[in-house]
Formats: structure tokens, sequence, C-alpha cells
């Protein structure tokens, strides 16, 4: 799925579900005493949200929602094992400790594991949620083995390597072509002894690149070693992450009871056949059902959908979002999607990469009520799926924006980032005034029109097969460039959407600010940029930047040691994103590795180690927390003395260990 995540510029920039994703806001310092803000620990602040819709929904409805969290939360132990073969394992002990420990709690060595646990727990394991980087312990493994005695924890030797080694999993998923990225790579989606190539000649035997239908291979099983042969070990139910699958399958089945409509009920009810088959066409005529079941105020995202996980992106991670209409801001967001053909057929796209006929595309403005997997606790702030090329050009996409996720982001800070980086108080000011709504918009062309635009050459394979370990980075690309380019199209202000082209200034402003330099907070010296959004923000700003250079149409300066980049021309801006978003069109639609590749591997992966000190400089005494994500509300039901369900209440006041410690209780099925 193409998914959105709140980027560091703020709003503007953000990625979207479905095949985008990231989520650090331009944001002040925490504010003591701001109830939004539950924890802060490493690089992490956690937030809280409000569902102020729950008291407008019918009964039905509350039991709908609460079965469908369920349903989530029940697969959570799946991202865990597939982040890692010993993440549950050391979960589990963690939890222990945590709850069990007696001893010394003003240590600095407890601090040191507190501040730990809650990374793991933030991360669904012991890899950076984002870098994909090893967390290091800031403890030794003597104390460690301190606290599993006193606590009455267990964990074995090789887990326990697992977390101190400097040698071993160093690396979640390693994006680099000159390596074996599937051998490299510490995930747990491949078997031991199962290589990139072995991989790629595995697939390359399987997929026919002139079927019209094509399934999405790979998807959701591990690809093993079994008697010297590659076999797929499918996750479904009586297969691999059985348990967690079968109370998935036990809380949807509850769901279809309660479901709103006819075709909502259909889609849940084939979601469970695929769950207990783990067939992959059944995985495609579910997506058909779901986007059709467009009626209704309540929807959901549930199964192995993104791929970001896989160095190949083939595999993807489980993931569940639970989500209320919000009536009044999807009205108002509709009108992108009813113009979703007048943007196809006046886009920069080579006429025969164009959509024909763009169909069945939704956009809704949601309030989100629970999330699991792969979605938390680092949420996007959107969502656009399916991610199948054929059933997307065949029958269209569900986009959404996840409106009460943007709004806690909102009351958690401000605009300190752009008051230190933007090129002038006219920069500024325009930040304060039009950027919230310059990042909604974006967001929404992003989702709506980017994914759904283009179209693949007849004989072409899945991007997947054809651009491979670059087919996300590219497709975030495509997408970001489709909402720069319209954002400051006249027709923005002509169809209401936004009131001036101010919006689309600020939303270049902050794109480039970002792309350029601010991002690079997130990295540490001497690193590369692996991760898919962080390279195609910095491949679509350097490259205009580059090819900008001539006529000045962004300049760079430097102020009191400080480096900015100021954009003089905002149209010549937008001619550049409308020439690189037809460029790769023509790539994804002739499936040009080659060109992929080097376009990557050229504007998005290298860090100027200068820029990347200064900018770390600069955002020190700032005090920024530059990954955010959530606690969330628990639905507690009320009963008869019958039994029967009268209502579902929701409380919404649990910390994040106290929430991770409840979770660990409740929803452990592996």
């Amino acid at each position: 799925m193409k998914k959105a995540y709140l980027s560091i510029l703020g709003l503007s920039g953000a990625l979207l579900l479905g095949s985008c994703g990231d989520n650090t806001a331009e944001t002040k310092p925490s504010e003591s005493g701001n109830p939004n803000i539950v924890d802060r620990f490493a690089d992490v602040q956690v937030l809280r949200f409000d569902i102020n819709s729950w008291n407008k929904l019918s009964l039905n409805q509350k039991k709908l929602v609460y079965s469908l969290s369920q349903a989530g939360l029940a697969g959570r132990d799946i991202i865990y094992d597939q982040n890692n073969a010993y993440n549950l394992e050391i979960r589990k002990s963690l939890e222990k400790i945590m709850e069990s420990y007696k001893g010394n709690k003003e240590s600095e060595d407890w601090k040191a594991f507190e501040t730990y646990s809650k990374q793991v727990w933030f991360s669904n394991g012991i890899h950076h949620h984002y870098s994909m980087d090893k967390i290091m312990p800031e403890f030794d493994k003597a104390y460690f083995s301190s606290l599993l005695k006193e606590s009455g924890a267990k964990l074995s030797a090789e887990a326990q390597d697992a977390i101190f080694s400097k040698t071993s999993y160093m690396k979640r998923k390693v994006k680099d072509p000159n390596v074996d990225m599937i051998a490299s790579s510490a995930n747990n989606f491949y078997g031991k002894g199962v290589t990139q190539k072995a991989v790629e000649d595995f697939y390359a035997s399987r997929v026919d690149q002139n079927d019209p239908h094509p399934v999405e291979h790979g998807l959701n099983s591990t690809l093993i070693l079994k008697n010297g042969e590659l076999f797929e070990d499918v996750w479904k139910s009586g297969g691999k992450f059985g348990k967690a699958i079968d109370q998935i399958v036990y809380w949807l089945k509850k769901a279809v009871t309660v479901a709103e409509n006819p075709k909502q009920g259909a889609a849940l009810e084939k979601l469970v056949q695929y769950y207990q088959t783990g067939d992959l066409k059944t995985w495609s005529e579910y997506n058909v059902l779901w986007l059709q079941a467009t009626e209704g105020d309540i929807d959901y995202i549930n199964g192995f959908i993104e791929v970001y996980g896989d160095a190949l992106g083939m595999r993807a991670s489980f993931e569940s979002i639970v989500q209320i209409n919000d009536f009044d801001a999807s009205k108002r967001m509709a009108v992108v999607a009813a113009n979703a053909q007048w943007f196809e057929d006046n886009s920069p796209l080579m006429p025969e990469h164009k959509r024909k006929e763009v169909k069945g595309v939704s956009y809704k403005v949601v309030e989100v009520a629970s999330e699991s997997g792969d979605a938390a606790p680092s949420t996007p702030i959107g969502v656009n799926l399916p991610n199948n090329d054929w059933i997307r050009s065949d029958y269209g996409s569900k986009s959404v924006s996840l409106g009460n996720i943007i709004d806690a982001y909102d009351k958690a800070g401000g605009p300190s980032l752009v008051e230190e980086f933007a090129h002038d108080q006219e920069e500024i000011d325009r930040a304060k005034k039009y950027g919230s709504l310059a990042g909604k918009m974006h967001t929404a062309l992003h989702e709506v029109i980017g994914h759904a635009s283009g179209q693949i050459n007849p004989g072409i394979g899945q991007p997947a097969a054809t651009l491979k370990n670059y087919a996300s980075t590219l497709e975030e690309a495509r997408a970001d460039l489709v909402g720069l380019y319209y954002i400051m199209d006249p027709k923005m202000v002509e169809l209401g959407l936004i009131p001036s082209n101010e919006v689309g200034k600020a939303e270049y402003d902050g794109y480039i600010r970002n792309g350029m330099m601010t991002q690079l907070q997130r990295l540490e010296i001497g690193q590369n940029v692996e991760e898919e959004h962080m390279q195609n923000r910095q491949l679509v700003a350097s490259w205009a930047f580059e090819k900008g250079m001539k006529d000045k149409v962004i300049v760079k300066l430097v102020r009191d040691g400080k480096t900015f980049y100021d954009i003089k021309d905002y149209n010549k801006l937008r001619q550049l994103f409308g020439e690189l978003l037809r460029e790769i069109q023509r790539i994804k639609s002739e499936g040009d590795y080659a060109a992929g590749r080097n376009l990557v591997e050229t504007y998005g992966v290298k860090v100027n180690k200068a820029i990347h000190k200064e900018v770390l400089k600069r955002v020190k005494p700032l005090n920024i927390a530059p990954y955010s994500g959530f606690v969330y509300p628990i639905f507690v039901p009320v009963t008869d003395a019958k039994g029967e369900i009268t209502d579902i209440k929701i409380e919404n006041k649990q910390g994040f260990v106290e929430q991770m410690l409840y979770y660990g209780k409740n929803y452990s099925f592996l």
C-alpha cells in the first residue's frame, strides 16, 4: 500500500500509506505539562489522540470498531517475528523484567534498561523503526544477566547475542546493491541459507510478465530452504503465524455479524477466507471487494500489506488500522478525488503513460480508532490502497487522511525547525500561515492523484519485479512529484482547495528545506540515506536543485556560517518537478531498472557530510524528538446480566509502558 508519514518539515512533504510512510514533524521542544505528550525517550516522543466521534456511533458500529481493533491487536506478535527471529523472545523477557524486578530503579543502568525496553516496544523489535539499525543498549551484558536472574526472566544465549553483538544482526533491512541484501538483512522474511540470487531466480521462473492480473508473489510467506529446495512457508491458519491468525479470524467473523452493509460484510468474509487459505488470488479478490465497499462510517486496513521491510520489496509486514469517517472534512476533500481524471489528463506525463480512465478513486478524512503491527506505535498520516497495480487500474483505490493523528501532531509542537532553517522572514510567515494546509493538500494529492496516476506498458511486469529494491523509493518520489506539480496549479484555487498559490510556495519551501537539510537530523554522521521516503525527498530536492542551478531556480546561501536554500523562481521549479515526474513515470512504465537505479543512487543516497554536521549542530539546541508515535484508546465492553454488550466505553489514560505491558499480557499468541 502507499503510506504517507509526517515529514520533518511538518505536514508539508508528508508521505502516504499505501506506498508512503514517515512521521517526523517540524515541532518545537515538548512543553512540560502538555497533556498530549505521554512520554519522551531516546529520539522519540509518544503522543495521545482523541476520537471525537465515538459517541455518535450506534451500538453495532461500536461493536464493529471493537471487533476490528481486536483483530488488529491479535496480529501484534506477527510484526515482531517478521522483524527478527529473536524479537518475540526478547520482548517477553523485557516485559517480565519490567513487571517483576524489585531492585534499584534509580541507577543509571536501570534507566538505560527502561529506555532500551521502550525503544524495542516502539520499534516492534531490536532494530530502529525508521533507520532499521540495531538499537544498542547502554547497559552491559552482565547487568542484563542480573536483571534476568532477579526477575526470573529467561532468554536464550542466541537471543542475548542478538541484543549485544556488535557484528551480528546489525541492520534489519540492508539496501545496498553491492551486497547480498537478503543474506545481509536481519529480518525474518527468509530462512537461513537463502540468498538474493536464489530468491530472484525462484520468482523469475514463476512470474508471468504478460499476466494481466498478477498476484503479489511472495507477499504472505517466509521463503525457506526445505530439503535443499526453496519453499514458501505461507502465513495462514494452520501454517506459520497460525495461532495469531486464528485469533484475527475469530474477531473478523465477529465483525461480519455487525457489518454496516452487505458489501462491507462480503469483503470481511473474503478476508477471512484469505487468512484461512493464504491464497493470493483470494487476496486480490478481497481487495476488489474492499475497494467497492465505500458506504458506511467504519473502514479498516488489515493484512500483510506494505513491503518496505523487505529489501526486495516482496514480503509484507502485518498491519491494522481501524478508522471512523469524518464527514465534514471528507466532504471538503472529496473534490480532489472527483477531479482525478482532470489531473491525469493535464499531467506532464508522456501521453502513452497516462491512464485513459481513472476509476474508483475515493478520498476520506478519518479518525483513527485503533492501530497495530507495522502501523503502530509509529503511524502514517495517510493511506492509499491497494498496492497491486492492475487492481488500481481496473477498480480504483481508496485514500484516507488520518485526521485525528494530524491534529495530535499539531497539538504537540510548533514551528521551531522552520524558524531555524527558513531563509528569511517571508518564508517563515508563509509557513506559519499556510504550512498546515499545504501539507494536508500535498498529502491528498500524493495519495489520491499520485498513486492513482500513470500506467505500466503492456508486457512490463510489476515494479517489484522490474525495479526491484528501487521500486518503493521511485513510487514515493513519483507520488510526491504529482502533489508538488499540482499544488501550484491555478486549478487548485479554482476548485476552492486553496486560497492562493502562496500555499504551493509554502509547500515548495518546506519540501526543499527538508529534502536538502532537515531530514538529515535522523541520521548519524557517516550514514547514507537508506529509508525509502528519505531517499525520495532527497532525490527530488537535490535533482531539482542541480537541474535549476543554471537558471538559479534555487540558490544556496551561507549566512553567519549557516546554510539556507532560497527558491527564486517557483514556476520554473514547478516545471522541473514536472520533468522529473515524467521521467520517473517512464521508468516505471517501461521497467527501466538501470535508469531507476542511476537516479536513486546519484541523488537519493549519498549525504553531504558538511551539511549533515551543520544540521545536527543547529538542531541540537532545539531539543526536538525526530520521531513521534502514539498510545491508543482501550475499548471496554459494558455488559448486562445476560452477558450481552450494551455499550462500549473508551479508556484513554494509559502511559506508554503501561500500554505495552497490557498488550503483552492480552495479545500474545505466538
